[in-house]
């Protein structure tokens, strides 16, 4: 590195060899403590569990301070990360159809509203239906949980959109190559690609690749004045986190093949941050019939049926997800969820409902029963 601000990415690969699911109880890096040269790791966080004969990565980034304003004496730095692992002990129950919300143990549902052990990612939970008991009192108002995570971590989703619609981006041409032809119409890349995990050079996105140089007006707000005004208490119970931002491909109206297609177009591109927005794959998997509407395409085409098994639609309302689409003309277009039920896209300039998520520590404890009427409160 010669100038303040280069910096370069290492990838690290880490494999459980053994026969156990083992968790990731502690992640810690120690380095010589040299000013003018930070460190910095992703991708992997406490509480993820490693399933026996699976790999996963992590980042380490290695940067030259960009404020330092003149030549350092010590331009060396040793850096040591260890991470520890222990053996996954799992939270279902003898017969593997109970689970572990809070501490409350809840029954794993098949059909109807309930919680689903999710078949597109083993270990994973997640909630289903027209009106699950998935209700959980959060900085002071309605939230609902989406899924615990692998790592135990809950993801959850304001139960209204904010009192306020907003773009996703109204800043114009932000980029200096993925949709630098966009203006005036917004870009629909979530963050930008130093601010992506592992910072990689360009965005792809369908036919559309480049460099972003800027974060998305939601995102800007979402994770400043936004997160600035949620209580302390609540604050202390959010857990940065990767969110997946990766396009999904689909044709002018935001159809798409099957969900688990969607979910890895999703995982192609990560941010870490505390504040998004629910993905175009959350929506379809709320949704109970599975059979009828687990992709764009049948959602629209069964939108009758669909909007009565799925929980997070809001009749008459739009609002933004974090996913953006590869439309076949434009790499300006995001997904929202229609105020019919059915996934659509729209230019990112235009001013929507939005609806935070956040991811929830694993630590948490909850009491009551999560209905609308005894919503989960956290201990």
């Amino acid at each position: 590195m010669y100038l303040p601000g280069d910096s370069i990415t290492y990838d690290v690969t880490v494999e459980n060899q053994g026969s156990i699911d083992a968790v990731l109880k502690t992640i810690k890096k120690s380095d010589s403590n040299n000013n003018a040269i930070i460190f910095e790791t992703s991708g992997i966080q406490e509480g993820e569990v490693l399933k026996a004969s699976e790999s996963t990565k992590f980042s380490v980034t290695v940067s030259y301070n960009a404020s330092t304003t003149s030549q350092p004496s010590n331009i060396t730095s040793d850096l040591e990360v260890t991470i520890d692992y222990e053996q996954a002990t799992g939270e279902e129950g003898p017969a593997g159809n109970t689970a572990l919300i809070g501490g409350n143990t809840v029954s794993v549902a098949d059909s109807g509203d309930g919680l689903y052990a999710d078949e597109y990612t083993s270990g994973r939970y997640v909630y289903r239906g027209s009106n699950p008991d998935n209700y959980i009192e959060f900085n002071g108002e309605l939230w609902r949980i989406i899924s615990k995570e692998t790592n135990g971590t809950y993801k959850i989703l304001r139960n209204e959109v904010l009192p306020d619609r907003m773009a996703f981006d109204s800043q114009g041409a932000r980029t200096t190559g993925y949709c630098s032809n966009m203006s005036s119409y917004g870009c629909n890349a979530w963050s930008s690609t130093a601010n992506m995990v592992g910072s990689p050079a360009e965005f792809v996105n369908g036919p559309y690749r480049g460099e972003v140089i800027d974060d998305s007006t939601l995102n800007k707000y979402l994770n400043g004045d936004y997160y600035n005004s949620i209580n302390g208490t609540s604050q202390g119970m959010i857990v940065s986190t990767d969110w997946n931002i990766g396009g999904v491909v689909g044709d002018d109206n935001a159809n798409n093949g099957e969900l688990s297609l969607m979910l890895e177009e999703e995982k192609s591109y990560k941010w870490n941050g505390k504040v998004a927005l629910a993905s175009a794959s959350d929506y379809l998997d709320a949704n109970s019939n599975q059979s009828m509407c687990n992709s764009g395409m049948l959602q629209s085409t069964n939108l009758e049926t669909c909007v009565t098994t799925n929980w997070m639609y809001i009749p008459g309302t739009y609002w933004w997800l974090v996913s953006p689409t590869a439309t076949s003309g434009f790499a300006r277009n995001e997904f929202l969820v229609h105020a019919d039920g059915y996934l659509g896209s729209v230019d990112a300039r235009y001013s929507l409902g939005v609806r935070p998520a956040v991811f929830l520590s694993s630590s948490l404890s909850f009491s009551g029963s999560g209905s609308q009427s005894d919503p989960y409160r956290i201990n």
